[in-house]
Protein backbone atom coordinates (compact mmCIF):
# COMPACT_ATOMS: atom_id res chain seq x y z
CA UNK A 1 0.00 0.00 0.00
CA UNK A 2 1.30 3.87 -0.41
CA UNK A 3 2.53 5.58 2.37
CA UNK A 4 -0.10 8.25 2.49
CA UNK A 5 -0.45 10.39 5.66
CA UNK A 6 -3.98 11.90 5.46
CA UNK A 7 -3.16 14.91 7.89
CA UNK A 8 0.00 15.76 5.91
CA UNK A 9 -1.48 18.87 3.40
CA UNK A 10 -4.96 19.95 4.88
CA UNK A 11 -4.26 19.14 9.13
CA UNK A 12 -7.51 18.42 8.78
CA UNK A 13 -7.78 14.92 6.48
CA UNK A 14 -10.17 15.16 3.28
CA UNK A 15 -10.78 13.10 0.16
CA UNK A 16 -13.46 12.43 -2.52
CA UNK A 17 -15.82 9.90 -2.80
CA UNK A 18 -14.58 8.97 -6.41
CA UNK A 19 -16.71 9.70 -9.26
CA UNK A 20 -17.23 12.70 -11.70
CA UNK A 21 -19.81 13.72 -14.69
CA UNK A 22 -18.57 11.98 -17.80
CA UNK A 23 -18.26 14.70 -20.55
CA UNK A 24 -20.81 14.73 -23.04
CA UNK A 25 -17.97 13.30 -25.40
CA UNK A 26 -17.54 10.34 -23.34
CA UNK A 27 -20.89 9.64 -22.54
CA UNK A 28 -22.09 10.15 -26.37
CA UNK A 29 -19.24 6.99 -26.97
CA UNK A 30 -21.08 4.32 -24.17
CA UNK A 31 -24.08 5.06 -26.28
CA UNK A 32 -22.51 4.61 -29.41
CA UNK A 33 -20.64 1.78 -28.07
CA UNK A 34 -23.84 -0.15 -26.67
CA UNK A 35 -25.19 0.98 -30.69
CA UNK A 36 -22.33 -1.38 -32.20
CA UNK A 37 -21.01 2.01 -34.09
CA UNK A 38 -17.64 2.55 -32.71
CA UNK A 39 -15.21 -0.40 -31.20
CA UNK A 40 -13.94 -1.38 -28.03
CA UNK A 41 -10.46 0.53 -28.73
CA UNK A 42 -12.39 3.81 -29.34
CA UNK A 43 -14.23 4.05 -26.35
CA UNK A 44 -11.55 3.09 -24.20
CA UNK A 45 -9.39 6.41 -26.33
CA UNK A 46 -12.58 8.77 -24.95
CA UNK A 47 -12.01 6.96 -21.63
CA UNK A 48 -8.97 7.85 -21.69
CA UNK A 49 -8.95 11.31 -22.40
CA UNK A 50 -11.42 11.85 -19.66
CA UNK A 51 -9.49 10.18 -17.28
CA UNK A 52 -6.48 12.89 -17.92
CA UNK A 53 -8.52 15.24 -18.02
CA UNK A 54 -9.76 14.39 -14.83
CA UNK A 55 -6.58 13.59 -13.03
CA UNK A 56 -5.45 17.27 -14.71
CA UNK A 57 -7.51 19.04 -13.06
CA UNK A 58 -8.33 17.35 -9.76
CA UNK A 59 -4.27 17.98 -9.27
CA UNK A 60 -4.64 21.72 -9.62
CA UNK A 61 -7.09 21.88 -6.97
CA UNK A 62 -4.70 21.28 -4.52
CA UNK A 63 -6.43 17.82 -2.91
CA UNK A 64 -3.87 15.88 -1.61
CA UNK A 65 -5.60 12.47 -2.65
CA UNK A 66 -7.60 12.04 -5.50
CA UNK A 67 -9.42 9.32 -7.96
CA UNK A 68 -9.92 8.97 -11.98
CA UNK A 69 -13.35 10.31 -11.35
CA UNK A 70 -14.60 6.63 -12.25
CA UNK A 71 -14.45 7.33 -16.03
CA UNK A 72 -14.01 3.79 -17.27
CA UNK A 73 -16.75 2.60 -15.22
CA UNK A 74 -20.68 1.89 -15.95
CA UNK A 75 -21.28 2.97 -12.61
CA UNK A 76 -20.04 2.63 -9.00
CA UNK A 77 -22.78 -0.31 -8.72
CA UNK A 78 -22.02 -2.30 -11.74
CA UNK A 79 -18.37 -2.14 -12.84
CA UNK A 80 -17.78 -5.23 -11.91
CA UNK A 81 -20.54 -7.25 -13.91
CA UNK A 82 -20.65 -5.23 -17.08
CA UNK A 83 -18.93 -2.85 -19.61
CA UNK A 84 -21.98 -0.12 -20.11
CA UNK A 85 -25.29 0.41 -18.13
CA UNK A 86 -26.71 -0.77 -21.24
CA UNK A 87 -25.61 -4.63 -20.07
CA UNK A 88 -23.19 -4.80 -23.04
CA UNK A 89 -20.85 -7.33 -22.15
CA UNK A 90 -22.37 -8.89 -19.09
CA UNK A 91 -20.15 -10.91 -16.54
CA UNK A 92 -21.18 -14.71 -16.96
CA UNK A 93 -24.08 -16.41 -14.91
CA UNK A 94 -25.88 -13.10 -15.18
CA UNK A 95 -28.85 -11.80 -17.35
CA UNK A 96 -29.38 -8.50 -18.50
CA UNK A 97 -33.67 -8.59 -18.10
CA UNK A 98 -35.78 -9.16 -14.44
CA UNK A 99 -33.36 -8.35 -11.99
CA UNK A 100 -33.93 -6.09 -9.15
CA UNK A 101 -34.51 -2.23 -8.99
CA UNK A 102 -31.26 -0.91 -6.97
CA UNK A 103 -32.65 2.16 -6.30
CA UNK A 104 -36.40 4.21 -7.51
CA UNK A 105 -35.28 8.21 -7.10
CA UNK A 106 -37.03 11.23 -6.24
CA UNK A 107 -37.52 12.05 -9.66
CA UNK A 108 -39.24 8.85 -10.48
CA UNK A 109 -36.25 7.55 -12.37
CA UNK A 110 -35.12 4.06 -11.73
CA UNK A 111 -31.73 2.24 -11.79
CA UNK A 112 -31.86 -1.53 -12.50
CA UNK A 113 -29.53 -4.47 -12.01
CA UNK A 114 -28.93 -7.49 -13.71
CA UNK A 115 -30.10 -11.10 -12.57
CA UNK A 116 -27.80 -13.78 -10.99
CA UNK A 117 -28.89 -16.69 -12.69
CA UNK A 118 -26.21 -19.68 -12.09
CA UNK A 119 -22.87 -19.85 -10.30
CA UNK A 120 -20.34 -19.51 -9.51
CA UNK A 121 -20.01 -15.90 -8.93
CA UNK A 122 -16.75 -14.27 -10.26
CA UNK A 123 -16.20 -9.94 -10.94
CA UNK A 124 -15.54 -9.62 -14.96
CA UNK A 125 -13.69 -6.56 -13.85
CA UNK A 126 -11.96 -5.65 -10.56
CA UNK A 127 -11.32 -1.52 -9.95
CA UNK A 128 -7.54 -2.58 -10.00
CA UNK A 129 -8.00 -3.40 -13.63
CA UNK A 130 -9.09 0.44 -14.69
CA UNK A 131 -6.75 2.16 -11.43
CA UNK A 132 -3.55 0.39 -12.98
CA UNK A 133 -4.31 2.74 -16.21
CA UNK A 134 -5.20 5.90 -13.97
CA UNK A 135 -2.43 5.70 -12.16
CA UNK A 136 0.23 6.04 -14.02
CA UNK A 137 -1.18 9.26 -15.29
CA UNK A 138 -1.03 10.85 -12.02
CA UNK A 139 1.58 12.96 -9.12
CA UNK A 140 -0.77 12.61 -6.38
CA UNK A 141 -1.69 10.11 -4.27
CA UNK A 142 -4.56 7.88 -5.57
CA UNK A 143 -7.80 6.54 -3.92
CA UNK A 144 -9.90 3.42 -5.58
CA UNK A 145 -13.74 3.29 -4.33
CA UNK A 146 -15.14 -0.21 -4.30
CA UNK A 147 -18.82 -1.28 -4.65
CA UNK A 148 -20.03 -3.49 -1.47
CA UNK A 149 -20.76 -7.01 -1.23
CA UNK A 150 -24.59 -5.61 -0.13
CA UNK A 151 -25.11 -4.13 -2.85
CA UNK A 152 -24.20 -7.07 -5.16
CA UNK A 153 -26.38 -9.60 -2.69
CA UNK A 154 -29.07 -7.72 -4.29
CA UNK A 155 -28.12 -9.83 -7.35
CA UNK A 156 -29.49 -12.91 -6.15
CA UNK A 157 -33.33 -13.23 -6.38
CA UNK A 158 -35.32 -12.43 -3.50
CA UNK A 159 -37.93 -15.65 -3.19
CA UNK A 160 -36.76 -18.23 -4.85
CA UNK A 161 -33.34 -20.69 -5.16
CA UNK A 162 -30.94 -20.84 -8.18
CA UNK A 163 -30.90 -24.58 -8.92
CA UNK A 164 -26.93 -26.33 -7.99
CA UNK A 165 -26.11 -22.54 -6.31
CA UNK A 166 -27.49 -21.67 -2.57
CA UNK A 167 -27.84 -18.24 -1.75
CA UNK A 168 -25.09 -19.09 0.83
CA UNK A 169 -22.91 -20.77 -1.92
CA UNK A 170 -22.97 -17.20 -3.77
CA UNK A 171 -22.48 -14.76 -0.77
CA UNK A 172 -19.34 -16.33 -0.05
CA UNK A 173 -17.77 -16.34 -3.52
CA UNK A 174 -19.02 -12.63 -3.21
CA UNK A 175 -17.89 -11.68 -0.16
CA UNK A 176 -13.79 -13.27 -1.67
CA UNK A 177 -14.44 -11.41 -4.77
CA UNK A 178 -15.14 -8.11 -2.79
CA UNK A 179 -12.00 -8.94 -0.44
CA UNK A 180 -9.91 -9.94 -3.46
CA UNK A 181 -11.13 -6.15 -5.48
CA UNK A 182 -9.60 -4.09 -2.12
CA UNK A 183 -6.57 -6.60 -2.35
CA UNK A 184 -5.61 -5.62 -5.73
CA UNK A 185 -6.96 -2.04 -5.49
CA UNK A 186 -3.92 -1.39 -2.93
CA UNK A 187 -1.55 -3.75 -4.82
CA UNK A 188 -2.23 -1.54 -7.65
CA UNK A 189 -0.87 1.84 -5.67
CA UNK A 190 -4.14 2.70 -4.37
CA UNK A 191 -3.50 4.79 -1.00
CA UNK A 192 -6.95 4.01 0.27
CA UNK A 193 -10.29 2.05 -0.36
CA UNK A 194 -13.81 3.39 0.07
CA UNK A 195 -16.72 0.76 -0.17
CA UNK A 196 -19.68 2.49 -1.30
CA UNK A 197 -22.45 1.11 0.73
CA UNK A 198 -25.33 3.20 -0.55
CA UNK A 199 -28.10 1.30 0.00
CA UNK A 200 -27.88 1.03 3.69
CA UNK A 201 -29.73 3.90 4.08
CA UNK A 202 -32.43 2.29 1.48
CA UNK A 203 -32.34 -0.52 3.36
CA UNK A 204 -34.81 1.03 5.90
CA UNK A 205 -37.35 2.71 3.59
CA UNK A 206 -40.40 0.37 2.90
CA UNK A 207 -41.35 1.19 -0.93
CA UNK A 208 -43.69 -1.10 -2.06
CA UNK A 209 -41.89 -0.61 -5.75
CA UNK A 210 -39.02 -1.62 -4.96
CA UNK A 211 -39.57 -5.18 -3.46
CA UNK A 212 -36.18 -5.64 -1.28
CA UNK A 213 -36.63 -2.75 1.02
CA UNK A 214 -38.92 -2.80 3.85
CA UNK A 215 -37.45 -6.37 4.54
CA UNK A 216 -35.02 -5.66 7.13
CA UNK A 217 -31.86 -6.32 5.46
CA UNK A 218 -29.90 -3.63 6.95
CA UNK A 219 -28.63 -6.08 9.93
CA UNK A 220 -27.82 -8.56 6.97
CA UNK A 221 -26.12 -6.17 5.10
CA UNK A 222 -23.86 -4.87 8.01
CA UNK A 223 -22.73 -8.59 8.29
CA UNK A 224 -21.58 -9.25 4.93
CA UNK A 225 -19.75 -5.93 5.18
CA UNK A 226 -18.30 -7.01 8.50
CA UNK A 227 -17.44 -10.74 6.68
CA UNK A 228 -15.15 -8.61 4.24
CA UNK A 229 -13.60 -6.63 6.94
CA UNK A 230 -12.53 -9.83 8.90
CA UNK A 231 -10.48 -10.67 6.26
CA UNK A 232 -8.17 -8.03 6.84
CA UNK A 233 -5.73 -6.46 9.47
CA UNK A 234 -6.44 -3.29 11.79
CA UNK A 235 -3.46 -1.75 10.14
CA UNK A 236 -5.35 -2.42 6.81
CA UNK A 237 -8.81 -1.55 7.75
CA UNK A 238 -7.02 2.14 8.97
CA UNK A 239 -7.15 2.63 4.81
CA UNK A 240 -10.60 1.58 4.34
CA UNK A 241 -13.64 3.38 4.28
CA UNK A 242 -17.54 3.01 4.27
CA UNK A 243 -19.36 5.75 2.05
CA UNK A 244 -22.96 5.93 2.86
CA UNK A 245 -25.08 8.76 1.06
CA UNK A 246 -29.32 8.92 -0.08
CA UNK A 247 -27.77 8.29 -3.70
CA UNK A 248 -27.26 10.81 -6.11
CA UNK A 249 -28.01 9.92 -9.58
CA UNK A 250 -29.49 12.85 -12.39
CA UNK A 251 -29.27 15.61 -9.47
CA UNK A 252 -31.81 13.33 -7.76
CA UNK A 253 -32.10 11.04 -4.24
CA UNK A 254 -33.35 7.91 -3.46
CA UNK A 255 -33.28 8.03 -0.02
CA UNK A 256 -33.42 11.18 2.05
CA UNK A 257 -36.40 11.45 3.39
CA UNK A 258 -34.80 8.02 5.67
CA UNK A 259 -33.74 9.37 9.28
CA UNK A 260 -30.15 8.99 9.92
CA UNK A 261 -31.01 7.29 13.30
CA UNK A 262 -32.34 4.04 11.17
CA UNK A 263 -28.93 3.70 9.92
CA UNK A 264 -25.84 5.35 11.75
CA UNK A 265 -25.91 3.56 15.17
CA UNK A 266 -26.06 0.24 12.82
CA UNK A 267 -23.26 1.54 10.45
CA UNK A 268 -20.75 2.25 12.80
CA UNK A 269 -20.70 -1.37 13.80
CA UNK A 270 -18.55 -1.98 10.27
CA UNK A 271 -14.94 -2.75 11.53
CA UNK A 272 -13.71 0.22 9.28
CA UNK A 273 -11.43 2.42 9.56
CA UNK A 274 -13.35 5.78 8.17
CA UNK A 275 -16.92 6.68 7.09
CA UNK A 276 -17.46 9.04 4.50
CA UNK A 277 -21.06 10.68 5.51
CA UNK A 278 -23.34 12.64 3.30
CA UNK A 279 -24.29 15.73 5.81
CA UNK A 280 -24.06 18.99 3.68
CA UNK A 281 -27.48 18.54 2.03
CA UNK A 282 -28.60 17.33 4.99
CA UNK A 283 -31.63 19.67 6.71
CA UNK A 284 -31.11 19.34 10.60
CA UNK A 285 -27.24 18.70 10.98
CA UNK A 286 -26.53 18.80 14.48
CA UNK A 287 -28.83 15.83 15.86
CA UNK A 288 -26.30 13.81 12.55
CA UNK A 289 -23.03 15.53 14.16
CA UNK A 290 -24.04 14.67 17.57
CA UNK A 291 -24.75 10.78 16.47
CA UNK A 292 -21.81 10.43 14.70
CA UNK A 293 -19.94 11.48 17.74
CA UNK A 294 -21.99 9.43 19.97
CA UNK A 295 -21.38 6.35 17.95
CA UNK A 296 -18.42 6.70 16.45
CA UNK A 297 -15.83 4.06 18.15
CA UNK A 298 -12.77 4.48 19.43
CA UNK A 299 -12.03 0.69 18.72
CA UNK A 300 -13.58 -1.12 16.52
CA UNK A 301 -11.71 -4.34 16.25
CA UNK A 302 -8.02 -2.35 16.75
CA UNK A 303 -8.84 0.78 14.59
CA UNK A 304 -10.19 4.47 15.68
CA UNK A 305 -12.82 5.34 13.31
CA UNK A 306 -12.82 8.47 11.69
CA UNK A 307 -15.63 10.77 10.30
CA UNK A 308 -15.22 12.06 6.46
CA UNK A 309 -18.45 14.36 7.16
CA UNK A 310 -19.89 15.56 3.55
CA UNK A 311 -18.99 19.43 3.44
CA UNK A 312 -19.81 19.68 -0.47
CA UNK A 313 -23.51 19.24 -2.05
CA UNK A 314 -22.36 17.59 -5.92
CA UNK A 315 -26.34 17.89 -6.61
CA UNK A 316 -26.47 21.49 -6.45
CA UNK A 317 -24.93 23.59 -8.71
CA UNK A 318 -24.06 26.33 -6.11
CA UNK A 319 -20.63 26.20 -4.82
CA UNK A 320 -19.66 26.42 -1.03
CA UNK A 321 -17.40 29.01 -0.38
CA UNK A 322 -14.11 27.98 1.93
CA UNK A 323 -15.61 30.01 5.04
CA UNK A 324 -18.62 28.14 4.77
CA UNK A 325 -16.61 24.74 4.60
CA UNK A 326 -14.35 25.72 7.51
CA UNK A 327 -17.79 27.05 9.21
CA UNK A 328 -19.29 23.59 9.17
CA UNK A 329 -16.54 21.74 10.38
CA UNK A 330 -15.78 23.91 12.96
CA UNK A 331 -19.51 23.32 13.94
CA UNK A 332 -19.02 19.55 13.76
CA UNK A 333 -16.26 19.53 15.77
CA UNK A 334 -18.80 21.01 18.75
CA UNK A 335 -20.15 16.73 18.51
CA UNK A 336 -17.17 14.79 17.20
CA UNK A 337 -13.65 15.01 18.62
CA UNK A 338 -12.07 17.21 16.05
CA UNK A 339 -9.02 14.16 16.17
CA UNK A 340 -11.70 12.14 14.26
CA UNK A 341 -13.08 14.67 12.20
CA UNK A 342 -12.39 14.78 8.19
CA UNK A 343 -14.13 16.10 5.10
CA UNK A 344 -15.42 14.56 1.80
CA UNK A 345 -17.99 15.30 -0.57
CA UNK A 346 -21.51 14.37 0.03
CA UNK A 347 -21.49 11.47 -2.48
CA UNK A 348 -19.75 10.99 -5.56
CA UNK A 349 -20.38 13.64 -8.46
CA UNK A 350 -21.68 11.26 -10.93
CA UNK A 351 -22.07 7.57 -10.12
CA UNK A 352 -23.67 6.46 -13.35
CA UNK A 353 -21.76 7.18 -16.50
CA UNK A 354 -24.85 8.58 -18.06
CA UNK A 355 -25.89 11.30 -16.44
CA UNK A 356 -27.42 14.62 -17.95
CA UNK A 357 -26.65 16.81 -14.96
CA UNK A 358 -30.43 18.06 -15.27
CA UNK A 359 -29.92 20.76 -12.62
CA UNK A 360 -26.74 21.80 -13.79
CA UNK A 361 -27.42 22.11 -17.27
CA UNK A 362 -25.13 20.00 -18.96
CA UNK A 363 -22.48 17.38 -17.70
CA UNK A 364 -19.69 19.66 -18.91
CA UNK A 365 -21.41 21.91 -16.53
CA UNK A 366 -21.00 20.08 -13.90
CA UNK A 367 -17.78 19.02 -14.32
CA UNK A 368 -16.38 22.63 -14.39
CA UNK A 369 -18.17 23.37 -11.03
CA UNK A 370 -16.92 20.03 -9.59
CA UNK A 371 -13.11 21.53 -9.97
CA UNK A 372 -14.75 24.87 -8.04
CA UNK A 373 -16.19 22.73 -5.07
CA UNK A 374 -13.22 20.76 -4.48
CA UNK A 375 -10.90 23.35 -4.45
CA UNK A 376 -13.26 24.77 -1.38
CA UNK A 377 -13.40 21.97 0.50
CA UNK A 378 -9.67 21.53 -0.20
CA UNK A 379 -9.62 25.42 1.14
CA UNK A 380 -12.06 25.34 3.42
CA UNK A 381 -10.60 22.21 5.35
CA UNK A 382 -7.15 23.83 5.79
CA UNK A 383 -8.74 26.96 7.35
CA UNK A 384 -10.48 24.96 10.11
CA UNK A 385 -7.79 23.17 10.59
CA UNK A 386 -6.39 26.42 11.63
CA UNK A 387 -9.48 27.67 13.66
CA UNK A 388 -9.93 24.09 15.25
CA UNK A 389 -5.78 24.05 16.28
CA UNK A 390 -5.15 21.18 14.81
CA UNK A 391 -1.56 21.02 12.34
Amino acid sequence: MTDYDPRTATGIPTEPVGSLPRPSRLQQAYAQYDAGEITREQLESEQDTAVRDSIEHLEKTGAPIISDGEQRWSSFATYAITDTLAGTGLADHLAGTGGQYFAIFADGHNRQLPRLTGGPFRYKTYAADTLKKSIAMAHKPMKQAVIAPSMLALLYPLDEEIPGYTREQFEADLVSECEKDIRQAFAAGAARVSVDFTEGRLATRNDPRNPWTGRNMLPHFIELNNRVMDRFTAEERTRIGIHTCPGGDRDSVHSADVPYSDLLPSMFGINAGYFLIQLASERDKDPVYRMIGENLRDDANGVTQMAYIGVINPLNPRVESPEEVRDTLVRAANFISKEQLASTDDCGFSPFSIDEKPSHGSPDFARETAWQKITNRVEGTKLAAEKLGIS
